[in-house]
This record gives structure tokens, sequence and C-alpha cells, in this order.
């Protein structure tokens, strides 16, 4: 069986993702040697899909889903996912602003090969020394954390951090960083009952993964903000409006969710 799978999402990425997908491949071939690479075309109108196909021309680890209809970076990641054949299932952003690296500490921790000294957990309390994790997710907010990005996204960052705690409880700083992985089997059932499919889809896998008693691990990241200054933001008030939104009617959902 492949020891791991890199789910990337992408859209209108064209003009970085071939540059992306090989650096992915390069970087994780350092600590693994049985992976795949699956990227998730979410119905992008640029030439992403012929750039990946290159790339997957290039490495016969890379291989690629694509449809014709962007449905939001939540159905990409869960259509990813289940079809991941492998022990582990991750998923990174495909503009590395987080880099592909960090996954090497995430499966140590996953496979408990990983200090747990001052570790952020929550989940079931099952967890002794080198049992490992089933989810580890990648935290701004850890203290071990190196971040460079605009101000606003910091903010935006510790005002959802503050609205998760209050309407979830979760033990969890940071739940929308894009690097995370999961033990395959574990998660699976999870995405299942999964139905966001855009911004909320991050808390909704947590929230339900937290009720089943999966355990979970902050990890921290590096953090490298890849836009010019002058490009504006893939999140917009609009964004975060319906992040809220979405929020809400996870919570009612996972509330009555029966697991």
């Amino acid at each position: 069986m492949v020891k791991l799978t890199v789910v990337m999402p992408c859209y209108n990425e064209g003009t970085r993702i071939y540059r992306n997908i090989i650096e992915t491949v390069t970087q994780v071939e350092k600590f693994c040697d049985s992976f795949r690479l699956i990227v998730v075309n979410d119905g992008s109108s640029d030439d992403t899909e012929s750039e990946i196909i290159r790339a997957a021309g290039q490495d016969n680890r890379v291989g690629y889903i694509s449809y014709p209809d962007n449905k939001g970076k939540g159905y990409a990641v869960r259509r990813g996912m289940l079809a991941a054949k492998s022990e582990y299932v991750a998923f990174l952003d495909a503009d590395l602003e987080l880099p592909p690296y960090l996954l090497e500490s995430f499966l140590k921790a996953a496979e408990g090969k990983l200090s747990d000294k001052g570790a952020e957990t929550t989940g079931s309390e099952a967890e002794s020394e080198g049992a490992g994790y089933d989810i580890i997710i990648g935290s701004k907010m850890h203290p071990d954390s190196q971040v460079e990005y605009p101000f606003f996204r910091k903010i935006m960052s510790h005002g959802y951090y503050i609205f998760m705690k209050l309407l979830f409880g979760l033990g969890l700083k940071d739940t929308q960083t894009g690097i995370k992985l999961y033990r395959t089997e574990k998660i699976k059932p999870v995405m299942r009952l999964v139905r966001t499919s855009r911004f909320s889809f991050d808390i909704e896998i947590l929230a339900i993964a937290n009720k089943m008693g999966l355990t979970i691990k902050e990890m921290p990241v590096v953090v490298n903000f890849s836009r010019n200054k002058g490009d504006r933001s893939k999140i917009r008030f609009s964004s975060i409006y319906e992040m809220v939104r979405d929020s809400f009617r996870v919570k009612m959902y996972v509330s009555k969710l029966k697991v």
C-alpha cells in the first residue's frame, strides 16, 4: 500500500501549478519513498488543467481529478481524499504558502514518532506516548509557527478562532490553515458525512471527527505569503459572511449527527 497521498485542490492556478506540482514532488520524495500526489482541478477557467496534465506526464506519481464546474475547495478536497488509497492522506494548498516539507513532521506525529512534549490536542484521551494521532493540523497560532502574512489576515484568523471556540468548543487554536494530514481509514467515514463545499469545510471535518472521538494534534507551520503586495486577497468580506453563515449551519448539522 502507498504510505501517503497528498491532495492538492486548485482553481485558476495556471501560472504556477506546474512549478508547484514539481516542487511538491521534489520535497515529499525526500522524506517519503511511497507517495502519490492527486491534483484536483476545481473547474478552472484558465490553463490549469493542461498544466496539471503536463506535470503528470513527467512523473507517474502525479495523478489528477478534473471537472468542468467550480464547486468549491471543500468539494475538491473531499473528492481527492475519497480517491486516496494509502495509509495516510494529506491536503495542501496549491499556492505553496505552506511548504510541502512540513508534512514530514506531520507524518511522524501521526505515526507516534514525534515527541508529544507541549502538544496541543483534542479528541479522546486515549493517547499514550508513541501512540500517534488520527489527525494532524497545521496551526498558524502555534507558538512555534513562523508566520509572515498581511496584518488583516492575522486579525481575521484571531477573530475566527474566537468565533469557533464559542460556537464549537473545540480545543483548537486554528482550524483553517491549508495543510492537514489524516489516517485514511479514520477520515474516510468522516468525509462521507461532510456536506460543506466551500470555506467552512475544515471546521465541519474537525467537528465531526471530534464527535467521533478521533484524536487531533496541532503542529507549527512556516507561512510565506506568496501573493504580490498589490494583489487582491482571495478572501473577501463576502467570503467572511459565507464562512460565518456556513459555520452556524455546520453547528446545527453536527449537533444532530448520530455517530
